[in-house]
């Protein structure tokens, strides 16, 4: 994607491939689904769900609720994104797996919003990907940090640099090959 394409571009981007993953694994995908918050009393959004259909168990229900996908372009909305992901809900609606795309503020509001997840995810005992994307001052770009805990607290982590090329067109990095010597694009020659 290039440099003039906005933040809505990236949202429709990421839940585009994440629809046509869903669909190529056999599950029933869906966009702006609802379940509901207990919390609430009402039924809220889901950006995006996997549903997982099995005749054999069920001719009327389906059997899980295989992924819950957040996305959220307004950094303010991040500890409203994870209350959506690790909402209290109905049995049937708890995901297997959560995944919360968004940008933040900055690098400092990461250990406070995973400490969040890790509070929330104690009762729902989802698998979680939380990715966060940032403006890192030392660096002077964009970074995305990732981070996956299992339902039992267990945490790893993946950091990227997003950097915009000569032709205007974003691309990132890992954290550790950013130093590497770039390779002069062909389109030179």
């Amino acid at each position: 994607m290039s440099i003039n394409h906005n933040r809505s571009m990236f949202t429709k981007r990421e839940i585009d491939y994440f629809a046509n993953l869903g669909e190529m694994l056999g599950f029933e995908v869906f966009i702006e689904d609802r379940k509901m918050d207990k919390v609430k009393g009402r039924s809220r959004p889901m950006d995006l769900a996997w549903w997982k259909w099995d005749k054999r168990i069920s001719e009327e229900e389906y059997v899980s609720l295989d992924l819950h996908l957040e996305r959220e372009s307004v950094w303010g909305k991040d500890v409203e994104t994870i209350e959506k992901l690790f909402s209290e809900t109905e049995e049937g609606f708890v995901p297997t797996n959560v995944i919360g795309v968004q940008y933040i503020e900055s690098e400092g509001r990461i250990d406070f919003l995973n400490n969040l997840v890790l509070e929330k995810n104690r009762q729902q005992q989802s698998s979680a990907l939380m990715v966060y994307r940032y403006w890192e001052e030392e660096k002077e770009m964009e970074k995305v940090s990732a981070f996956w805990f299992n339902p039992s607290g267990k945490q790893e982590e993946r950091h990227a640099f997003c950097k915009e090329d000569e032709l205007g067109y974003w691309f990132m990095g890992y954290e550790e090959e950013v130093n590497l010597p770039v390779i002069p694009s062909l389109l030179k020659y």
